[in-house]
Formats: C-alpha cells, sequence, structure tokens
C-alpha cells in the first residue's frame, strides 16, 4: 500500500458495523478514475468495501489505483438471458424475503412509464444482488443516478438495507424527473460533485438536505506539480509545434467534431499537432480532418492508462476540451481531466456547460468558450497557441486554484462522516488540497 495512506487524517474511527457495497455500471473503467479513487481514499481511511459491478469491464488497460484497491468484487449479470440458472435462482431466494412484493411493486410501476428491456435487466440484477449480498454489508451505494441507483434502489427494498447514491453528469440531466423526485424519497443521501447539479437535485424534492455537494477533488501525490517550466512555444516553429492535448471518450458530448471544425479554420501558418486520448471511434473524426487537410496532424492514442495521461499532460502545451451539450439532455458535469491538466500547471480552454465554471475562471484560470461555438472556439485556440506567456499564465493560476479548492481531503471527510466511519472531523487538513 503506498504512503498515501497518511495523507488524509480524518480523526477518531470508530469499529464499523459492516461492509459497505459500491454499486457500479462497471468495474474497472479508465473514464472513471474518479470513483476508483475515490473507493482507495476510503479504503485507507477504513472503509470496508464491497464492489458489485453490473458489467465486466471492456477496457484492456488498468489504472495503478485500480491494482491498489483491496475490495472483492462481484460481477452481476449484465444481460440476464447469458445466466437464466442463476436469474432464477436468485427469484425462487429472494421472493420470499418480506421486501420482495414492495419491491417487486415499486418496479412494476415504473416499467409502467419505461418500457424497455433495461428496465427488466435492473430488477433482474436486483434480485441477483439481494440472494448473492456479500457477507454483513449493512449499506448500498450506488455511483450513477441511473441504472447503478434503480438496481440499488430494488435492492434496498427487497433486503431492508438503506441505499444512497453518488450522481455525476449524464445520469443527472437525462433520467426523468418523475424517477430522479421518487429515488430521492427512496435513498438516504444524495452526493452530488458539482453546484449546477446540486441546484438541479435539490429542486426535486422535498427534503433539499438528502442532496449534498461533495467535489471529487484530486489525489496530488499521484499529480505531482512538474518539475520544470513548459517551453515557450510560440507556433512559428513547424519542427517545433504547440502540443494540444484532449482527453475524453470519443462522445458527442465531448464536442469533438466542433473541435476538428475550429482546428480547420486557423491561420495555416500556426503550426501546432493534436494529441487525443480516451476510447470510441475515431474514423468519423478522422475523416474529417482529411477533408480538411490536416490529418497527419492529429495521433489518436485511444484509452490509455494514467502513467501515459500524465506523461502527455507534462508533455502538451495546451489542453482543450470542449463540452457541448447534447439533444437528448446528455453532458459532461466537472470532468476531472481538466483538474488534472491544471495540476500540471497547463493551460486549459474548455466550455461553460455545468460545473466546469466552478473550476475554470474564465480568463483568470483558463478560458472558457460558449458550447457549439465554434467561432469562439477558433479565435480562442488561435490566441492561445500563438501566445506561451498566456499559456503559462492561466496555467500556473489554475495549478494555485485547484491545489487550493480541488484536493480529494475535503470530499473523502465528507464521505466518511456520510457512511457514519469517524465521530468527529479532522483538527488539520493536509496543506494541498485543503479548502
Amino acid at each position: 500500500m503506498s504512503s498515501n495512506a497518511a495523507a488524509v487524517p480524518i480523526g477518531t474511527v470508530r469499529p464499523q458495523k459492516g461492509p459497505v457495497a459500491f454499486i457500479l455500471k462497471g468495474y474497472p473503467r479508465l473514464s472513471e478514475t474518479f470513483i476508483a479513487q475515490e473507493i482507495l481514499g476510503l479504503e485507507r481511511l477504513g472503509l470496508d468495501i464491497r464492489i458489485v459491478s453490473l458489467r465486466r469491464p471492456t477496457d484492456r488497460e488498468t489504472h495503478p489505483v485500480h491494482r491498489e484497491i483491496a475490495a472483492p468484487v462481484l460481477y452481476l449479470p449484465e444481460y440476464l438471458h447469458q445466466a437464466p440458472a442463476r436469474v432464477f435462482a436468485a427469484w425462487r431466494r429472494v421472493r420470499r424475503l418480506p421486501g420482495y412484493e414492495a419491491a417487486r411493486a415499486v418496479w412494476r410501476s415504473d416499467l409502467r412509464r419505461d418500457r424497455s428491456r433495461n428496465r427488466v435487466r435492473r430488477f433482474g440484477q436486483a434480485m441477483v444482488l439481494a440472494a448473492e449480498m456479500p457477507k454483513g454489508v449493512r449499506w448500498l451505494h450506488a455511483h450513477f443516478l441511473h441504472t447503478p441507483a434503480s438496481v440499488a434502489r430494488y435492492a434496498s427494498l427487497i433486503t431492508g438495507l438503506k441505499w444512497s447514491c453518488s450522481a455525476h453528469a449524464k445520469d443527472v440531466w437525462t433520467t426523468p424527473e418523475w424517477e430522479i423526485a421518487e429515488k430521492l424519497a427512496s435513498l438516504d443521501t444524495l452526493a452530488i460533485c458539482t453546484r449546477a447539479g446540486h441546484e438541479l437535485l435539490a429542486g426535486l424534492t422535498d427534503a433539499p438536505k438528502k442532496v449534498r455537494l461533495i467535489y471529487h477533488g484530486l489525489d496530488f501525490e499521484r499529480f505531482p506539480p512538474p518539475a520544470r517550466p513548459r517551453p515557450a512555444k510560440d507556433a512559428s516553429d513547424a519542427d517545433d509545434p504547440v502540443i494540444l492535448l484532449s482527453v475524453g471518450r470519443i462522445v458527442p458530448k465531448k464536442g469533438y467534431e466542433g473541435l476538428i471544425t475550429a482546428l480547420g479554420r486557423l491561420d495555416p501558418a500556426l503550426h501546432w499537432r493534436l494529441v487525443h486520448i480516451g476510447g470510441g471511434d475515431a474514423n468519423g473524426l478522422r475523416q474529417q480532418a482529411e477533408a480538411l487537410g490536416f490529418a497527419g496532424r492529429i495521433d489518436w492514442l485511444g484509452a490509455q492508462a494514467q502513467e501515459t495521461v500524465l506523461e502527455k499532460l507534462r508533455g502538451a502545451d495546451l489542453f482543450v476540451l470542449p463540452c457541448r451539450v447534447t439533444e437528448d439532455g446528455d453532458r459532461d458535469g466537472l470532468p476531472n481531466v481538466l483538474m488534472e491538466a491544471q495540476s500540471q500547471a497547463l493551460a486549459c480552454l474548455s466550455t461553460t456547460i455545468s460545473g466546469i465554471p466552478e473550476l475554470i475562471e474564465d480568463g483568470k484560470t483558463g478560458l472558457l468558450v460558449a458550447p457549439d461555438n465554434i467561432e469562439a472556439l477558433a479565435d480562442a485556440l488561435a490566441m492561445l497557441i500563438a501566445a506561451p506567456t498566456l499559456r503559462e499564465k492561466l496555467g500556473r493560476a489554475g495549478l494555485v486554484r485547484v491545489h487550493r479548492h480541488f484536493g480529494q481531503e475535503p470530499g473523502l471527510r465528507a464521505l466518511a462522516d456520510l457512511f457514519e466511519l469517524s465521530n468527529k472531523k479532522a483538527r488539520t487538513v493536509s496543506a494541498v488540497g485543503g479548502q
């Protein structure tokens, strides 16, 4: 175990009544480092965790944090038809439990409003979880307010265990309001990682105190500041271009189609190179860049482990993430990759959606443009690519802000209190990440 164990002086820890089951959509996942970091941090504070995953991993790589987590993993059947005997055995076991009929009634009510195979799958997974519940579990905690929270809610009704949830991004903005309201009435506490999300969710319940704003924050021992300043590139040297970096899945809400369009509007005299890290199909973006004549200036690296991400952050000159809102309302919350970029004193260019302005102060610790405003994005890119002094100023200010307000310690303290892990707050907070 790493020396990070002493980083969070949380106070006196009292004996636990039993472990907490964390219900995740998939584990491990490269795109959900913030969840793994939280689990490891809570383990190091003494929380006994059991991970329940609704699907098996699809990423070929893992982050170092995943290898440090001690919690065992229970994988539920992702598709019920692939494990009929397991689902049937679970039903036979849980149908006699006192809470089964209540859970079934709630599920049938949900199904009438959401006639989807996914809704059926959620109840089947909840039955398997209830039947195979890891020994001694006292509490269910779901990450994401949509599918994992539904499984947690049904399993809570079946077993009588209380449950809580951490909400993040898509789950907040695309889950129907009726479903959010009913889940809020059922759960114990809902943690949300952006102020914008907090305002929305608190307005959907008669008990707004159930909704708590808890930022994820970073483990700065994994993301120490860079050892040396970046070279002052001004995009005038074709042999030493300005390196633009973006980290994110290739999905519409990340805004990569708009980024390629904006890059196509830059002065050809500016010498730059884009490096992209993230899963997804890049063929459409490659074709778009090819049509605009600069496909050879982009490196599509695919999903990468955290070590590679950190290496590329330190080698980049500008971080770009043009997040947007999709037609179905999907959007990012507060992408952790922006915090990671700022931890490396890397200037960031992003947009004004959701919780991003809570991290980046436009013109002070980075630059923000309106989502889907290609002209504004292109203008900001052109200015930053040609201005090393401005990039250095924004990057240094971002580094100070992320260390001052977005360390992981306050969030871990709040979660430790939520799970009744400690009986008094820490008297001190480590110098890095304290508020």
